[in-house]
């Protein structure tokens, strides 16, 4: 392996952002390939389905075989709210593969007997965010009903561009949410990404199926995400 390309594999492994290494097994020659970075034709095919999968493996394109070492951050799951569908998405996130956490600054519900085993921060949502800040590869849930702890994450996610952003309510809680984010700025393509009311219409009722229904809707977003360096974030001029 070229040195250099190693070398700009693990800075790319360190922030948090999706890479490649391309090894061409004829003459051994590799290149870092970004998520993002345009390659054409049955490759770029390959590389694409590589970085939605995350399984490495070895391709053939023509007389050529390449191997693909994938290297993709683990997609993690923020859950605002420590209510009882997050109770419930805990488990299933874990047997999912998705690192969760859990964020609610009120401490009669984030309690660790509640989430026994769970990343849990009893503050608010603008404090932990400061040093452990939203990505491409988080999910975030916001389930408290609350538009004083919900609506900052909401927008806090937005302007990341996590690949999924779902939100509990009515539709006529969702309209009122709408308008709050657009006098914070975020733009109206951007709102539309909210998944409101949140989860696959499965027919839900209990918090357990309304986590199952939650769970499926973000495996199908990670999987199905924009891939590029910007992805859908907001841009940076947005007013916060």
């Amino acid at each position: 392996m070229d040195p250099l390309s190693l070398k700009k594999v693990n800075e790319e492994r360190r922030n948090r952002r999706a890479v490649i290494l391309l090894t061409d097994l004829g003459d051994g020659r590799d290149r870092v390939i970004r998520e993002g970075d345009a390659i054409p034709g049955v490759l770029g095919e390959a590389i694409d389905k590589a970085f939605r999968t995350g399984k490495s493996g070895t391709v053939e394109i023509g007389d050529n075989r390449f191997f693909l070492n994938v290297h993709v951050p683990p997609a993690r799951i923020v859950v605002i709210g420590a209510v009882h569908i997050s109770q419930a998405l805990a488990p299933i996130a874990a047997i999912a593969g998705f690192d969760l956490e859990v964020i609610d600054p009120r401490t009669a519900f984030a309690t660790p007997e509640r989430f026994d085993g769970v990343n849990l921060h009893a503050d608010w949502p603008e404090d932990v965010l400061k040093t452990q800040p939203l990505d491409r590869y988080t999910a975030l849930a916001a389930v408290t009903h609350d538009p004083k702890i919900d609506d900052f994450p909401i927008a806090e996610a937005l302007r990341t561009g996590c690949f999924y952003v779902g939100a509990l309510g009515s539709r006529k809680t969702h309209a009122k949410r709408c308008e709050r984010l657009q006098a914070m700025g975020i733009p109206d393509d951007a709102i539309s990404r909210i998944a409101a009311p949140i989860g696959l219409d499965i027919g839900a009722s209990s918090p357990a199926e309304i986590a199952v229904a939650v769970m499926a809707e973000i495996i199908s977003s990670f999987r199905k995400r924009e891939l590029g360096a910007t992805g859908k974030a907001v841009a940076e001029t947005a007013t916060p």
